[in-house]
């Protein structure tokens, strides 16, 4: 899989590898600012992370 990302990439190693960072990137902030937020209200909760588990 990477290596058809990489031969589809245009331009010299360089610019390669400057386009493959960029494509990390972009997919990274992606996930963390749109697919995670969407999905996080429709997951489980966890037991062990809730406000219920801090005694006072």
């Amino acid at each position: 899989m990477y290596g058809l990302i990489w031969r589809k990439l245009p331009g010299g190693t360089a610019l390669r590898v400057f386009q493959a960072l960029l494509l990390v990137t972009l997919v990274s902030a992606l996930l963390l600012f749109v697919v995670f937020p969407y999905l996080e209200p429709r997951l489980p909760t966890n037991p062990l992370t809730g406000p219920a588990t801090v005694s006072e």
